[in-house]
């Protein structure tokens, strides 16, 4: 039963990203804004799917996190849940993600329309004053940017080594940072076709300012409360990944 209704869903996750993908280029013209309001709805309306066909619920914790300045996320990444969740729990928001995202077909098209920074992961420096510069651009507009710092989909239990780039960010603009906690892949594991009924939980931290810190003591501050976060949420301390002999 959980196949057919995790493959009943899969159908329809694909359908609504081809007629969404097909509405953002349609809509491409408009402000940001109002271009954002419209293709979120996809993940809001997978959110419901999951809901209805996958009994998959989530409870938010710390929503008066949430302020009227925009700020940069760094958010725990375990699957492709948060991706829709953050959408429908934050304000417009712009991510940082690997250009390679924006050439599949219609999906590509749907991210493209929200003005994601899309970077080459391999170009180094060059990669990282991308984030500097188009993050600065991106805030000041009054979008929020979502960045996952361990820069893939790492499994329940553990935690990955977090990259500089979000730290970097908030320290070359002054915006501060919200960390994020969940245990979605509990549920919807990474890499995983199989949906798990239950309940996940998502953490919004408060404000870390940036003030008088490096991107390097910004970078430990949010590792250790998301470390502590995820010990709560899980019910065991994750295993650092560097430690995992074998894990790529």
């Amino acid at each position: 039963m959980l196949f057919v209704r995790s493959l009943f869903f899969a159908g329809l996750h694909i359908v609504s990203a081809v007629i969404f993908s097909l509405l953002a280029v349609i809509v491409w013209p408009l402000p940001f804004k109002w271009r954002y309001k419209l293709v979120s709805q996809w993940a809001i309306s997978n959110l419901w799917l999951l809901r209805i066909i996958c009994g998959i619920r989530y409870e938010v914790q710390g929503l008066d996190n949430i302020s009227e300045e925009p700020c940069i996320i760094l958010c725990k990444h375990q699957s492709s849940w948060e991706t829709l969740a953050l959408q429908a729990v934050f304000p417009p928001q712009v991510w940082v993600l690997k250009r390679e995202l924006l050439w599949i077909p219609f999906f590509g098209w749907g991210l493209a329309s929200l003005n994601p920074i899309a970077i080459d992961r391999g170009a180094g420096r060059k990669a990282l004053n991308q984030i500097i510069d188009q993050g600065q651009d991106r805030l000041s507009s009054g979008a929020w940017v979502v960045i996952f710092p361990e820069g893939t989909r790492i499994a329940s239990g553990v935690m990955g080594k977090f990259g500089i780039g979000g730290a970097r960010l908030a320290v070359e603009t002054g915006f501060p940072i919200v960390p994020i906690a969940h245990d979605a892949g509990k549920a919807w594991p990474r890499h995983g076709f199989i949906k798990y009924p239950g309940v996940i939980k998502l953490v919004i931290g408060a404000k870390i300012a940036t003030e008088g810190k490096t991107a390097s003591d910004l970078n430990q501050q949010v590792f250790e409360w998301m470390e502590s976060e995820m010990t709560v949420l899980e019910g065991k301390k994750p295993t650092l990944q560097s430690r995992l002999k074998g894990d790529d």
